[in-house]
């Protein structure tokens, strides 16, 4: 690895992907030295990377890097997260054709009733915690009506599938005895979603694909549970804090809701909770004066390259200006399969907040997980005020 290069402790909870330490890397290098390999800051060689065929998806060594072994680790790297090649594109076709985009939209009706509900049963309750009173049972119920399963399991999955996300932090090792349990309820679940799938259902769509390897379906089943939910719960609850810190952008979102979309780009830009998009290099690679040596990782930093100054980005959250693309989902052959997913269901989320909130505010300061890896609010008690 180039010594010459600065160095970012990505594997410390207490660094901070959004930090100004990163910002001033940024100024002197393209990309910098972690204990997980290289950070990619900058936009144009983070898309260039994602894009280039020389470089493989590099989370399938994320449990070795932190040290995870059992269920997760075993899940993790026999995923299609974690595949290439021949048997990758085959199972991505099969999950593009489960979630395709008019099969995602038509559940937006169900999406918004979820939304609605759980609203009013807030109504009464104020403060609360938006995580457990709205983003969690909201993303868990979500993923419940794409799977065609009754709402009430939706609290332990959205349990389990959250707890996984605590998998892909620096401190994963903390919590790899939860972790395992989580994923091996979360398998068996699929395991019997396979052996009697709801009619209609993302799963009914994946076996009729008559795909032979069950094992790779049911980890499918698993890995889009996990992504939709702990995706769609943080990225909720990073734009409550967002828009409680920026109010007069929530007023103009309320009377332009059209810029829905845009907002919730901007906010994975400024909050992401998936803080990197990871590659390893099948080559040698050489990127201006930096060589890739083959097997080393890159980790292209989500807020970091979507502010690269060379982007035109000013470093402010602004949901009235249009953005280069940010890395949120990722990118290339492994662009994350459930993006759709994702956006429609904070779409619908979102919506329902502004017709019923005039404004967000905190009612006192959130707690965090460390900014590296996945992260995501663990606490946020806010009060809305409601509509007339």
């Amino acid at each position: 690895m180039d010594r010459r290069l600065p160095f970012l402790d990505l594997a410390s909870p207490t660094f901070s992907t959004r930090s100004q330490e990163v910002h001033t890397a940024r100024q002197t290098a393209w990309c910098a030295r972690t204990p997980f390999g290289y950070a990619v800051l900058r936009h144009r060689q983070g898309g260039m990377i994602l894009r280039d065929r020389r470089f493989r998806q590099g989370s399938h060594s994320w449990p070795n890097m932190v040290g995870l072994k059992g269920s997760f680790a075993e899940f993790w790297k026999r995923s299609v997260i974690s595949l290439e090649g021949e048997e990758h594109s085959a199972l991505r076709k099969i999950a593009q054709n489960a979630l395709a985009q008019e099969h995602i939209v038509a559940l937006e009706p169900d999406f918004v009733e979820i939304a609605e509900t759980l609203c009013d049963n807030l109504l009464s309750h104020e403060p609360f915690d938006i995580i457990d009173g709205f983003t969690e049972p909201f993303a868990g119920q979500a993923i419940t009506t794409l799977l065609g399963l009754p709402l009430h399991i939706s609290e332990r999955l959205a349990a389990d599938a959250t707890c996984l996300g605590l998998a892909m932090g620096p401190e994963a090792i903390n919590y790899q005895a939860e972790v395992n349990a989580s994923v091996d309820r979360l398998t068996k679940m699929a395991n019997r979603l396979l052996d009697a799938p709801p009619s209609g259902s993302f799963v009914a769509r994946l076996i009729s694909e008559d795909y032979e390897d069950r094992q790779a379906l049911i980890d499918l089943t698993v890995i889009s549970i996990f992504g939709g939910v702990d995706t769609t719960r943080a990225q909720l609850a990073f734009a409550a804090h967002l828009f409680s810190q920026h109010p007069e952008q929530w007023t103009w979102l309320r009377n332009n809701p059209q810029a829905v979309s845009n907002a919730i780009d901007e906010v994975i830009r400024m909050r992401p909770t998936t803080t990197w998009a990871t590659r390893e290099a099948l080559e040698d690679v050489t990127i201006g004066d930096v060589i890739i040596r083959a097997g080393e990782t890159v980790h292209i930093l989500v807020h970091a390259s979507a502010t690269d100054p060379e982007t035109g980005h000013d470093g402010n959250f602004d949901i009235r200006v249009r953005r280069k693309p940010h890395f949120g989902f990722g990118g290339g052959a492994h662009h994350c399969l459930g993006h759709l997913v994702a956006r429609t269901d904070m779409t619908a989320a979102l919506n329902v907040w502004l017709r019923r909130w005039e404004a967000i505010e905190l009612a006192e300061e959130p707690v965090f997980l460390p900014d590296s890896g996945n992260t995501s609010p663990l606490t946020m008690s806010v009060m809305p005020v409601w509509a007339n």
